[in-house]
C-alpha cells in the first residue's frame, strides 16, 4: 500500500516534514480602489470587494491555490469562530 497521506509513514519511517506547520491564506475577495480613495479610508469606511457573501473563498499556500471552500461559523465557544468547509481540493501536481 502506498501511504503518502500527511502524517502517514512513507518507506516505513515517519517523514519529518509532516510535522512542519504551514500558513494557509484564505482569500475572500479583492478590491481595486484608486490611491486617492485609499487615502480617504477611515474607521467605518466600507471597501467593496469583487465577490458576494455566498461566493467560494480560495485557500493559498504562498501564491499557490490549493483549494476552494465555503466560510462557516463554528458552533460553541469562542462565539463567532470562522472555519472553511472545503468544496474543491487541488490536484497539487496539476493544479485546480
Amino acid at each position: 500500500m502506498d501511504d503518502r497521506r500527511p502524517g502517514g509513514a512513507e518507506g516505513g519511517a515517519m517523514n519529518p516534514f509532516t510535522q512542519v506547520p504551514i500558513e494557509i491564506v484564505i482569500s475572500v475577495g479583492k478590491a481595486r480602489p484608486l490611491v486617492r480613495d485609499l487615502l480617504r479610508l477611515q474607521c467605518d469606511s466600507v471597501l467593496t470587494l469583487d465577490r458576494r457573501v455566498d461566493d467560494p473563498v480560495e485557500l493559498y499556500v504562498g501564491d499557490r491555490l490549493i483549494a476552494r471552500g465555503e466560510l462557516q461559523e463554528l458552533d460553541g465557544e469562542p462565539s463567532g469562530q470562522l472555519a472553511v468547509r472545503l468544496t474543491e481540493v487541488a490536484n497539487l501536481t496539476n493544479g485546480l
